[in-house]
Parts: structure tokens; C-alpha cells; sequence
């Protein structure tokens, strides 16, 4: 993402699809990371050749948001998603069946498109973390792609599959050590 200046200030460029309207129905992959990437939500065990997060109570809590994000927004479709430690893939599907006309993105109220999705997700963590009293934070933004192919689909969630098989690899090529 590259800085622009707005009103004599630098600020980061949106990393959305330009153009493109975000309450269209089709499906996202997002990802969404927690504060700083701290492991709030539990830590990946290998057993048996199976690797899978042993979740913390908040961990938990993530994935439940995660399952009730249609009973909040019923155009939403769940797909393949994952909770790792400190971020979170998913794949979501906005279908609406009466919505067949694209529009382009407007400035106005935004209830009912993936950022408010997504925003309503990160509240119902982070309320459920302000409860027990987890000092728990999430990045302040998110990665979103839309999903443009059906050979794109199977590849992201293949991707979201193996993810918890991949977090040691992927932990010490972050931190800067080679094995």
C-alpha cells in the first residue's frame, strides 16, 4: 500500500477493489489479524499428522462470531474458514437472491456490506474479550480479495485448509530464522 496526501497529511491508500461494490452479491476471502499478530486465540497442535489450533476461551468465542455471522446478515453464506492464533481466513458469500443489479459503491450508510460484516465480527470478539477482561485488540484493518473464478475459489480453500499445517513454517520464515 502506498501514502498519499490528503488535506496535508499522509494517509494509506485503500486496498480495495476500486469501483467495485462491496454489497454485490459474490464471495470475499478475508483475512484478519490481530493486534501487533499477538496468539490470542490459542496455538496449533500437530497430532497424528493432523495440525489443528487448541483454542484459548477467546479463540472459541472467534469461531462462534464466526458461525453466527448468518444469523445476523441471513445473505450471508459461510464457506471454508479458519481461526489461527492470531489471524483468521474466511471465505464469505453475500446472496441475495433478489439482488441483480451491480452498483457501484456509494457514500452513504454502510450496514449491510462486507465491512460492516466484518466490523460487526471484530465487536462481538472484542466485547466477549472486555467481559473476561482479555486485554485483546485487532488490527484496525482487514485484507479482503474477491473471489473471481472457480479455480481461484478451490485454490483459496485448499489454502484455508492447510493453514494450521503450515503456521510453524510460516512463523520462523516471519520471525527471520531459516531452518
Amino acid at each position: 500500500m502506498s501514502e498519499t496526501h490528503y488535506r496535508n497529511k499522509y494517509r494509506i491508500s485503500s486496498a480495495r477493489l476500486a469501483g467495485y461494490d462491496y454489497s454485490a452479491n459474490g464471495i470475499y476471502f478475508v483475512t484478519i489479524c490481530t493486534r501487533q499478530k499477538e496468539c490470542f486465540f490459542g496455538e496449533i497442535i500437530e497430532t497424528q499428522d493432523i495440525a489443528s489450533l487448541q483454542t484459548t476461551p477467546i479463540g472459541q468465542q472467534a469461531i462462534d462470531c464466526w458461525l453466527a455471522i448468518p444469523h445476523h446478515y441471513p445473505f450471508m453464506l459461510l464457506d471454508e474458514f479458519q481461526v489461527m492464533p492470531n489471524h483468521i481466513h474466511g471465505l464469505l458469500c453475500i446472496d441475495r437472491s433478489d439482488d441483480h443489479d451491480w452498483q457501484p459503491n456509494t457514500f452513504g450508510p454502510q450496514s449491510r456490506n462486507l465491512a460492516a460484516i466484518i466490523r460487526g465480527y471484530k465487536i462481538g470478539v472484542t466485547t466477549f474479550a472486555s467481559r473476561l477482561g482479555i486485554d485483546f485488540g485487532w488490527q484496525s484493518r482487514y485484507h479482503d480479495r474477491v473471489v473471481r473464478n472457480a479455480d481461484e475459489l478451490s485454490r483459496i480453500r485448499h489454502y484455508i485448509a492447510q493453514n494450521p499445517a503450515n503456521w510453524h513454517h510460516e512463523r520462523i520464515n516471519e520471525i527471520g530464522l531459516f531452518m
